[in-house]
C-alpha cells in the first residue's frame, strides 16, 4: 500500500539537488548506470534516494533482484521533477539574460559528423559566438537523433543538428545542408566486381546490409524495405567499419564516404539508381521563454551562413 505523502513546503537546494540525483537514476534506470553520469558512488546515491523519499513519505522507486522501476508515485514526482528543474533552468537564464554581459551556458548537440562537416562550418560559428559570448560555457556532444530530440523537447539541450526524419509539433526545424547518400560496397565485396548491368536488384536486395536501425521517412525506407537487413551500425564510422569487413553494403552520405571512395577503398553501388537526399537540421524548442544565449548563437549562425552563401 502507498504511504500517505507528507506535506512538501519549502524546497531548498539539498532538496535540489536530491530530485537531481533521483531524475538521473529514472533517466539512467538503475543506480549502478547512474553512478558514472553522477560521479558518486552506488551507496551515496541510495542514501540521497532514501532522504528523498523520506523528506516525501513515498516510496519512488522499486530497486532488487528483478531490477529498478519507478513507481506509480515515482513516476508522478519524476515529471514534476523534469518540470521544475525546467522552470528553474528558465529563471536562471531570465535573470543571466538580464545582464548586458550575456552569461549561463549553452548546450549544442550534434548527430554523428554534423559538428566537423564542412557545410555546417560550426568550427567557424562557435568562433564568432564565443567572441561575442565570452562568459558562456559551453557543452558540445554527439548523441543518437532521438536522444537529441528528447534533450531538445526537455530543455536539456539548446539546440541540435540531426538528419531530418520527423517532425514533432514541440520542435522548431531550420535546414542547414542537403546530403545525398549511396549504396557503398568495399573494393573487395563481390558486388563491387560487377559492372552496372550485371547488378540487378534482386542481386543488390541478396546482400547483407548494414543500416541505421531506425525508423525514418518513408522515402528513405522504401530503399531498404527489400533488402537484406543483416547488421545495424547508427553511427556512420561504425557502419564504415563493417562495409570495410566486406561482408555487408549500406548506405553513406557521399561527403563522406569521398575519402574511402577516392582511395579506392569503397565503391558506389548502382548510383544511378541505388540513392536518397537527406536534409540536415537545427532543431530547437517551441517557446516563449527568453533565452538570450541560445538566440544569438542561432543568429550568429544564420549571420555567418548568409555571409559566405553556405
Amino acid at each position: 500500500m502507498s504511504k500517505k505523502p507528507s506535506p512538501v513546503g519549502q524546497i531548498g537546494d539539498y532538496e535540489i539537488k536530491q530530485l537531481k540525483i533521483f531524475k538521473v537514476v529514472a533517466d539512467c534506470g538503475g543506480f549502478s548506470a547512474a553512478e558514472t553520469e553522477l560521479n558518486i558512488s552506488r551507496s551515496t546515491i541510495s542514501i540521497h534516494i532514501s532522504n528523498l523519499e523520506s523528506r516525501l513519505n513515498l516510496i519512488l522507486c522499486r530497486r532488487g533482484r528483478s531490477g529498478f522501476a519507478l513507481t506509480e508515485e515515482g513516476a508522478v514526482v519524476y515529471e514534476a521533477t523534469v518540470k521544475l528543474l525546467g522552470e528553474l533552468e528558465d529563471f536562471r537564464n531570465t535573470i543571466n539574460h538580464l545582464d548586458i554581459q550575456l552569461s549561463g551556458s549553452l548546450t549544442i548537440l550534434f548527430s554523428d559528423t554534423i559538428g566537423l562537416d564542412h557545410r555546417a562550418s560550426m568550427p567557424a560559428v562557435i568562433r564568432k559566438f564565443s567572441k561575442l559570448a565570452q562568459e558562456v560555457y559551453l557543452t558540445a556532444e554527439v548523441a543518437r537523433m532521438t536522444e537529441i530530440e528528447r534533450m531538445v523537447m526537455q530543455e536539456e539541450a539548446d539546440i541540435g543538428f540531426i538528419p531530418f526524419h520527423r517532425e514533432l509539433d514541440g520542435l522548431e526545424y531550420e535546414h542547414i545542408y542537403t546530403d545525398i547518400c549511396y549504396l557503398y560496397a568495399s573494393k573487395d565485396n563481390p558486388l563491387a566486381q560487377l559492372s552496372d548491368e550485371e547488378l540487378t536488384d534482386e542481386i543488390i536486395n541478396g546482400f547483407p546490409v548494414t543500416y541505421a536501425g531506425i525508423k525514418t521517412q518513408e522515402r528513405i525506407n522504401g530503399h531498404l524495405a527489400n533488402m537484406n537487413l543483416k547488421a545495424t551500425a547508427y553511427n556512420y564510422e561504425s557502419r564504415m567499419a563493417l562495409l570495410l569487413s566486406s561482408r555487408f553494403i549500406g548506405y553513406l552520405p557521399e561527403n563522406y564516404a569521398k575519402p574511402y571512395v577516392d582511395s579506392g577503398e569503397l565503391v558506389a553501388i548502382a548510383p544511378s539508381r541505388r540513392f536518397y537526399h537527406l536534409e540536415i537540421m537545427a532543431i530547437t524548442k517551441k517557446t516563449n521563454a527568453l533565452n538570450k544565449v541560445r538566440s544569438l548563437f542561432i543568429k550568429t549562425m544564420r549571420d555567418y551562413y548568409r555571409k559566405h552563401n553556405v
